[in-house]
C-alpha cells in the first residue's frame, strides 16, 4: 500500500498525471480543431493563427485520473474524515472553477458573471472547511512572541474568497505568453509540495505533484511555439487547485494557515495582477480592461523574445519557491536556495548577453 510510501506515492501521481495529461492534450487539440473551437487572433495577442484554446480539459482529466489512480491503490487510505473531506472539497472546487472557465472559453462570459461565480464557489468551499481560520505569526508581531491570530467567521471568509479568487485570476491573467501560466503553476506546485512534506502534510502534497505533472505534461504541448492554449478553464483550474493547496497544505491545523509560504511561492503572479490592477484604475478604466500593463507585455517590449520571456519568469518563480523552502526549514533548505539562486544568475546574466548581442547585430544592420 503507497500509504506508507508518501514520496513514492508523490512520484507516482506526478508522473501519472504527466503522462496521462501529455496523451490527452493531442486529442482534445483534434476535437477543437474539427468542432472550430479556436481563439482567433488580435492585437493584444502574441499567436497569429487559429488556436484550440480547451487544454484545460486535459489538464484536468491528466489530473483527476492521476488523483484517481492514487486513490485506487491506497494512497488516501490513512487519512482522518476531516482531512479526506478538506481532500475532495478542494477537488470539487477546483472543478467548478474549471467549469466556469470553460463555460467563458465556449460562450465569451462577462467578466462580473464569472466574478460572481468565482465568488460563490470560493464561500461554498469555505462553508466545507477549505478556509482560512487563523493566520499564523511565525515571526511574531511588532515585537511580540509569535502565535496565531483567529479570525471571526466574517473576517475568515472574506479572506479566503480574496485568496480563492484573486490566486486564481492571477494565474489567469499571467496567461499571456506561451507555456507562461502552466510553467509558473508547475514550479509553484513543485513549491507546494515541498512545503506540504515538510510539514507533514502528504496528502496535499499528491494533489501538489499531480498539478504540478499536469502542467508538465501541458507543457510539452503549450511551450513556445504552442500547438493549443489552455484557455479560462485551464487556468482557473491552476490558480484555484493552487490557492486552495496552499490552505489545507502548509497548515498546522484545519484552519490555520501561514500565508507567508505561499504568499512567497505565487507572489510574482499576484504582485503582477495588483500592478496591473492599480495602473488600469489610476487611468479611470475598470480592473478588467484589457491592455499591454502585464509584466510579460513589458520584458517584451525592452527587447526579450518570447522564450526568453518566459524562462526569465521562470527562474524567478523557482527562486521564491526556494525562499519559502527557507523559511518552513525544509531539509537541504540552504543548498536549494543556493542552487535556485545560481540558476537565477545565470539566466538573467545569459538572457542579457543575448538581448545586446542581437541587438548589436541590429545597430551593424541598421548601418
Amino acid at each position: 500500500m503507497i500509504s506508507s510510501r508518501p514520496d513514492f506515492a508523490a512520484a507516482l501521481a506526478f508522473g501519472s498525471a504527466a503522462l496521462l495529461t501529455a496523451l490527452i492534450v493531442p486529442l482534445v487539440r483534434r476535437l477543437g480543431l474539427i468542432y472550430g473551437l479556436t481563439d482567433q487572433p488580435d492585437s493584444r495577442k502574441q499567436h497569429t493563427t487559429p488556436m484550440v484554446r480547451l487544454g484545460g480539459v486535459g489538464i484536468v482529466a491528466g489530473f483527476v485520473l492521476a488523483l484517481l489512480l492514487i486513490w485506487w491503490l491506497g494512497g488516501f487510505v490513512a487519512l482522518p474524515p476531516e482531512r479526506d473531506a478538506l481532500i475532495w472539497t478542494t477537488l470539487a472546487g477546483a472543478l467548478c472553477f474549471f467549469v466556469i472557465g470553460l463555460a467563458d472559453d465556449l460562450f465569451a462570459l462577462p467578466p462580473l458573471p464569472r466574478l460572481a461565480g468565482q465568488v460563490l464557489v470560493a464561500m461554498a468551499v469555505w462553508s466545507q472547511g477549505v478556509r482560512i481560520g487563523a493566520i499564523d505569526l511565525p515571526f511574531g508581531w511588532l515585537g511580540e512572541a509569535p502565535g496565531v491570530i483567529p479570525l471571526p467567521d466574517p473576517l475568515s471568509l472574506l479572506a479566503t474568497v480574496i485568496w480563492l479568487v484573486g490566486i486564481t485570476n492571477a494565474i489567469n491573467w499571467l496567461d499571456g505568453l506561451d507555456g507562461l501560466a502552466a510553467g509558473v503553476s508547475g514550479i509553484a506546485a513543485v513549491g507546494l509540495l515541498s512545503v506540504s512534506y515538510s510539514l507533514n502534510q502528504p496528502a496535499p502534497g499528491l494533489l501538489a505533484a499531480a498539478l504540478a505533472g499536469s502542467c508538465l505534461g501541458f507543457l510539452r504541448h503549450n511551450f513556445n511555439p504552442a500547438r493549443i492554449f489552455m484557455g479560462d478553464g485551464g487556468s482557473y483550474f491552476l490558480g484555484f487547485a493552487l490557492a486552495a493547496i496552499s490552505i489545507v497544505g502548509p497548515a498546522k491545523g484545519l484552519t490555520s494557515v501561514s500565508l507567508l509560504f505561499p504568499l512567497l511561492i505565487l507572489s510574482l503572479p499576484l504582485a503582477d495582477m495588483s500592478a496591473v490592477i492599480m495602473g488600469r484604475l489610476s487611468q479611470g478604466h475598470s480592473p478588467f480592461y484589457p491592455d499591454r500593463r502585464h509584466l510579460h507585455h513589458r520584458l517584451l517590449r525592452a527587447g526579450f523574445s518570447h522564450r526568453r520571456t518566459v524562462v526569465l519568469i521562470y527562474a524567478f518563480t523557482q527562486w521564491l519557491a526556494a525562499l519559502a523552502l527557507v523559511f518552513v526549514n525544509a531539509e537541504l533548505r540552504f543548498l536549494w536556495l543556493g542552487l535556485a539562486t545560481a540558476v537565477l544568475i545565470a539566466v538573467v546574466v545569459l538572457c542579457r548577453r543575448s538581448l545586446k548581442r542581437e541587438q548589436a547585430q541590429a545597430d551593424l544592420q541598421g548601418h
